[in-house]
């Protein structure tokens, strides 16, 4: 009787990427993951998402190891030291930034005895279905002789120090690193109607590569608590970021899942405009102006057209069509099947979209970006179209496949959208109906106060037909919507608490209730955790706030990376990896928790000034 082998636990990853795509690599040096040439394009290397034969590309130590790794500096080169019986060799692994080539470098390098390593390059493109036709071939002119694999529209080319020929579609060998011994291996992606490109010279690349990210990183104006996680979480969110277009991918994977076994396995490479939003926010109170420009410059492309026809997402490109559909070849992370492309979410009505839009370009807007004709004519007219539907049902922030529903969290963003574009009018000079948009945000702020609030238990509700609570009710003071020391406020926090709470960490809504329309349970969502770290804060919780936000960026893996959701039960990461909602999160609440100790340093200094 075979077994199937458990799969490589999701925090062993680490993330290698050129901000136009990503891939992932485990502990032990497997790249078991890698979309080619961008975020949402079929992967040729999928095995996480099914086996090995599935397509992986494998340099690492043959038997047992002890193994440790780190980024160099501010980058993502990444560096695995591996240290065994007969000697420790180190890994260098990265993906060049800024010369718009899709490559992978790989060199192991031996540093003390001897270490027999292990390379396998199988390639399956298509999402690990297509099986190339591999073989030795001619490079570039500056080459010797590379490994090819070719199948249709694409072509990957492996250069090596050491390349026996393939055997059975694919490369395999061991060999041995001595002590001052250096092997280095490169792969690129080409259209296969292009000559071979050229090979990298690959000193010169890492240098540049960690010289570009270290000045990026040195731009964080971020000076408060939890720096070190602060920064690399914008790293990520800018590793998430297309270079070119613009668009900020959720997560660069798709179909990892949120349980175990189950069926709630999402494609999360697109942009969604929500996620995109949150995360210019939190670029932008770090410092980083210039991305909030480009990807202003990318939302008007993307929603250019009737305003009726605005989308909740797009691919990285802005474009439309997103299909979801299911490969039914692929067997599913952890046997979690079906594993899904494309994301029918993207046909959905989530009323909160525009106001998260809104809010993050107010925040550049007084943070100094200047003020576009263009793109406020987008924004004006994206306000002007909610006002004719903003009372209807909708799905909901967490896009659920239920009953549309008057989720409270929706109508309370389509305030902020209001409320956003009433200040661009008074605080900015900018033209629109000023008055009409009073009267429809004070409206729904009425119906929002009246409806989404139980006066029983004293907290605001998920929806209107509902007594249930949601995580997403948080945000009711971050946006401004209710001042933070409003008992109504105060009630709707020890309520989430209360309901939602999960060995420590929060879940997004109990779905025992059915709301989702999805069988099945879910762990906590690590964003929402960080949600009530800022409402602690915003509370004057500053003691609660710490102790959440310390048990939190405890979760982060050795190399900064979290994912979707955590299981406490066993201790592991759960949903696609890593997370930009998680990232921008924990960059939100690290900056709640320097303001409110900021408040409380002041205070104790000034009694009189509380």
């Amino acid at each position: 009787m075979t077994t199937t082998p458990q799969p490589t636990p999701i925090e062993e990853y680490a993330v290698l990427g050129d901000t136009e795509t990503a891939a992932l690599v485990s502990r032990g040096g497997s790249i078991d993951w890698l979309c080619l040439p961008r975020f949402d394009s079929p992967a040729c290397f999928a095995g996480l998402l099914g086996t090995r034969d599935n397509g992986r590309w494998l340099l690492g130590p043959v038997g047992d190891a002890r193994s440790t790794r780190r980024y160099v500096d501010n980058s993502f080169v990444l560096e695995t030291v591996h240290e065994t019986d007969s000697g420790r060799v180190t890994v260098t692994d990265l993906m060049p930034i800024g010369d718009g080539r899709a490559d992978i470098v790989r060199s192991v390098r031996g540093e003390r005895g001897t270490v027999r390593m292990r390379h396998e390059w199988t390639v399956r493109f298509d999402y690990g279905k297509v099986r190339p036709w591999v073989s030795r071939g001619v490079g570039h002119r500056l080459d010797s002789d590379v490994i090819t694999a070719i199948a249709g529209p694409d072509m990957l080319v492996l250069r090596g120090t050491r390349l026996p020929d393939p055997e059975d579609g694919h490369h395999v060998d061991e060999f041995d690193v001595a002590a001052g011994e250096t092997y280095t291996f490169s792969t690129t992606w080409f259209p296969s109607h292009e000559p071979v490109p050229a090979p990298l010279d690959i000193d010169s690349r890492i240098k540049e590569t960690i010289d570009v990210s270290n000045a990026w990183a040195h731009r964080c104006s971020y000076e408060g608590p939890y720096r070190e996680q602060v920064v690399r979480s914008l790293l990520t969110l800018r590793l998430l970021t297309h270079s070119r277009y613009g668009g900020i991918v959720a997560a660069p994977t798709t179909s990892l899942p949120e349980d175990f076994g189950g069926e709630r396995n999402w494609d999360y490479r697109f942009c969604w405009l929500r996620d995109a939003s949150l995360t210019l926010e939190a670029l932008v109170s770090s410092g980083y102006l210039e991305e909030a420009r480009l990807w202003r410059n990318w939302l008007i492309r993307a929603v250019a057209g009737d305003p009726e026809d605005l989308q909740i997402m797009y691919a990285v490109d802005g474009a439309r069509r997103l299909p979801e559909r299911t490969l039914d070849h692929l067997p599913g992370y952890a046997g979690s099947a079906p594993v899904r492309i494309g994301n029918g979410a993207v046909d959905q009505r989530q009323s909160d979209v525009l106001g998260e839009v809104m809010i993050a370009l107010d925040e550049a807007r007084r943070a100094g970006l200047e003020v576009s004709a263009q793109g406020w004519a987008m924004q004006r007219a994206l306000v002007d179209d909610l006002a004719k539907h903003w009372d209807q049902p909708d799905n909901g922030l967490w896009e659920i496949r239920g009953p549309l529903r008057h989720f409270t969290h929706s109508r309370v963003m389509v305030w902020a959208a209001f409320d956003r574009a009433v200040r661009s009018v008074e605080e900015h000079d900018l033209e629109g109906p000023v008055e009409r948009w009073r009267e429809v945000r004070d409206a729904v702020r009425d119906e929002v106060l009246s409806r989404g609030y139980d006066p029983v238990r004293g907290t605001f509700t998920q929806h209107y037909e509902t007594t249930e609570v949601d995580a997403s009710l948080l945000l009711i003071p971050l946006v401004g919507f209710l001042p933070a020391d409003d008992p109504r406020v105060l009630g709707t926090v020890r309520a989430v608490e209360s309901d939602l709470m999960r060995d420590g960490f929060l879940l997004r809504y109990r779905t025992q209730t059915g709301v989702d329309g999805l069988p099945g349970d879910e762990h906590p969502f690590l964003a929402c955790s960080w949600w009530l770290v800022s409402a602690y804060a915003a509370c004057g919780r500053v003691a609660d706030a710490t102790a959440l936000m310390d048990r939190l960026v405890g979760l982060v893996n050795d190399v900064g990376l979290v994912s979707e959701e955590y299981d406490p039960q066993h201790g592991r990461m759960v949903g696609n990896f890593p997370q930009a909602f998680s990232h921008l999160a924990l960059i939100g609440a690290a900056h709640a928790v320097a303001a409110a100790e900021k408040v409380a340093a002041q205070q104790a200094a000034d009694p009189a000034s509380d």
